[in-house]
């Protein structure tokens, strides 16, 4: 499977798989895995999954390619489970 690459600005912050989608919806998402620099903009992925657009959120291929789309949200939901869990989605 193809490991994409998710940035915050120009900061690293995880990567993805992007393991399911949508594609007549234009949509793909998946676990997103996070480094160290992730817990910078954490809280804010907490709290709100409505508009993460000050984060400008981007996701790069294997080929570092930046995937062109209307937007990128990470949806962490690790303080509600027992678990890491984190989701990154890219919407067409």
């Amino acid at each position: 499977m193809k490991t994409f690459t998710v940035y915050s600005g120009s900061t690293l912050v995880g990567h993805t798989e992007l393991e399911n989608g949508d594609p007549p919806m234009g949509v793909a998402f998946g676990r997103f895995i996070p480094v160290e620099a992730y817990r910078t903009i954490q809280k804010q992925c907490i709290e709100n999954h409505a508009d993460q657009s000050a984060l400008n959120l981007t996701v790069q291929t294997p080929n570092n390619e930046t995937i062109q789309c209307v937007g990128v949200g990470i949806l962490d939901y690790s303080h509600e489970a027992d678990e890491e869990f984190i989701e990154v989605n890219v919407l067409g």
